[in-house]
Order: structure tokens, then C-alpha cells, then sequence
């Protein structure tokens, strides 16, 4: 709120702000035009009847979609963008971490064991990317720099630099059978929650490892375990789930093959700033009538 305050949008709008935690008022809905939000408010539909757009916090908007009471004429907009440096790098580290055996040579260091270790290259290996959009195609750029082949699906099929082959939707299964890595970075939506299941897993090689930094819920959780710990494929990288925190109980912590990261994938020192750059410009767009940046396709749950 601050970053609006400060490029003067202070004499245009009255901003009221509301800690996270807490749910706003009925005379701050009742009077708002815009929100900047992460989840919907309770009954948002009846008390904000003023109501005209919606600028996320996040990249994902199922929940948003998925709110009964947000109105269809309400104009949604996200945070598409805000991870393009820091996703694709932490995707190269999970990379690098499941082919370097980076975790098996902290654990000699801390034993004071010497082993000498022969890792797989990536160089010549083919990523999957099951998605790509904006994250996906710098991925693809930063992956082909060091040498390995990028395939991949998106919804319309069209040419993605740095990338061999391009398929519809329709080619995940070709895909899957053709990828060392599978990289998972679609939204949720009907069409991809429970995407993969035991079926589309069987579909891998028995070498390749899964990793998913999208959303939670494209995995069928018990399938997944079953895989990697019958070895029908060599193990997954996950940096989201359908609960978070992970829960104490859960197979991924405890499972050989599958690496836990806490949903760190997006986290970035400046995230902040440039969400708020974002939101900036996109008030300065609402204030002048021009179309706002990032705007969600209902239709296509992104």
C-alpha cells in the first residue's frame, strides 16, 4: 500500500487497509471498487456490492475461481510474472540436487566420510515441461544453456524458443514417455487435478524423476508414493501440496526418492516489490479506464 501512496495515487483512491489475518469490515466493502487481496472475504458477493476488480497477490486463482460468491462481473487480475527469475532457478537446483547427489555429500561432510561420487550429466537429457507458459519457457532458456533437450505442452501448440517440440494437451502422454525430467507447471483447473495419476506415471521412464513446482492437487498423493517406492520411476521433487504446511504424517517426508522442498519455488527477497509494481501499475490503468495487465480467463481457470 505504501508503493501507492508513494507514486501519488493517494490523491485519487482512498485506501484502507486490512491486516491479513482479519476479515474487512461491511462499510470497507461496502465502499470498495478495487481490491488487492490473497483469498476472497466471506459473502464478498453481498457485502461488496461496489465491487469491480480484484488484483491478486498470488499466481494461482483457484481459490478465487472457486469462491461461490465472487461476482462474474467482477474483473480478476494476478501476480503472473512475479516469479520469472526465482522459479526457473530453483527448478535448476532440484535439478542439480536429485542428479548431483548434493544431499548424499552433506551427509558425508558432516560424517567426515571422503566418497567419491559419479553423477549423471544433464547434458543431453530431455525436460518435459507440462506447461509452458512464462515460467516454462525462461526454464526451457536457462535448460538449454546447459545442454539438455526441452519438450513440453501448452495449450495452443505454437513454437517456444529453446524448445524442440511443442504439443497441444493432448501430447502429455508423449511427453511423459519421452522425458528424463517431467516438470509440472500448470494451473489447476478441471481438466488437470489429478493429471497424475498411476496411469500417467506408468507412462514415464523408470529412470525419470517428476517434479512438480504448479499446484498441489495435479498429483494423485498415494499414486505417487506407490511409483516411486515400487521404483517405476526414480523419484520426484515436490515443492507444493494439497495441504500446506505438510502434514507430520505424510508418506512424501518419509518416502526414499522424494525430496520435500516447503514451497520455496516462488519465494523471492524483492517478491514483494514486485507485486506492488504491479499493482501500481495496474491502479493507473483501473483510474484511467485502459485494460489492466494479468487479467484471469474464468473460462480457462488462469
Amino acid at each position: 500500500m505504501g508503493a501507492a501512496n508513494a507514486s501519488g495515487l493517494g490523491r485519487t483512491f482512498e485506501f484502507i487497509t486490512v491486516p491479513p489475518a482479519r476479515d474487512p469490515s461491511d462499510d470497507a466493502l461496502g465502499r470498495a471498487e478495487a481490491m488487492l487481496a490473497w483469498r476472497p472475504p466471506a459473502r464478498m458477493s453481498a457485502r461488496a456490492p461496489r465491487l469491480r476488480w480484484v488484483q491478486s497477490l498470488t499466481g494461482g486463482m483457484e481459490h478465487w475461481l472457486a469462491a461461490p460468491d465472487v461476482p462474474a462481473d467482477v474483473v480478476l487480475t494476478c501476480a503472473r510474472g512475479s516469479h520469472r527469475v526465482q522459479m526457473p532457478e530453483n527448478i535448476l537446483a532440484a535439478l542439480l540436487f536429485v542428479t548431483k547427489q548434493l544431499g548424499e555429500i552433506a551427509v558425508d561432510q558432516r560424517q567426515r566420510r571422503w566418497t567419491r561420487r559419479i553423477n549423471e550429466p544433464l547434458a543431453g537429457k530431455t525436460l518435459g515441461i507440462l506447461g509452458l507458459g512464462a515460467i516454462g519457457a525462461e526454464v526451457a532458456r536457462k535448460a538449454a544453456a546447459l545442454e539438455m533437450r526441452v519438450i513440453g505442452t501448452r495449450r495452443e501448440p505454437r513454437a517456444v524458443p529453446m524448445v524442440d517440440r511443442v504439443w497441444g494437451p493432448a501430447g502429455t502422454p508423449d511427453v511423459l514417455e519421452r522425458s528424463d525430467f517431467v516438470l509440472l507447471l500448470l494451473p489447476s483447473t478441471e481438466d488437470t487435478r489429478g493429471l497424475m495419476d498411476a496411469r500417467r506415471l506408468g507412462l514415464m521412464k523408470p529412470t525419470a524423476y517428476l517434479l512438480n513446482f504448479a499446484r498441489g492437487d495435479l498429483i494423485v498423493d498415494a499414486d505417487l508414493v506407490e511409483a516411486v517406492r515400487g521404483r517405476r520411476i526414480a523419484g520426484a521433487v515436490l515443492d507444493v501440496f494439497r495441504t500446506e504446511p505438510l502434514p507430520e504424517d505424510s508418506p512424501f517426508w518419509t518416502t526414499e526418492g522424494i525430496v520435500v522442498f516447503p514451497h520455496v519455488g516462488g519465494l523471492h527477497p524483492t517478491r514483494d516489490a514486485l507485486v506492488a509494481e504491479l499493482w501500481v501499475d495496474n491502479l493507473r490503468r483501473f483510474a484511467a479506464g485502459q485494460p489492466l495487465r494479468e487479467v484471469v480467463d474464468r473460462a480457462r481457470g488462469y
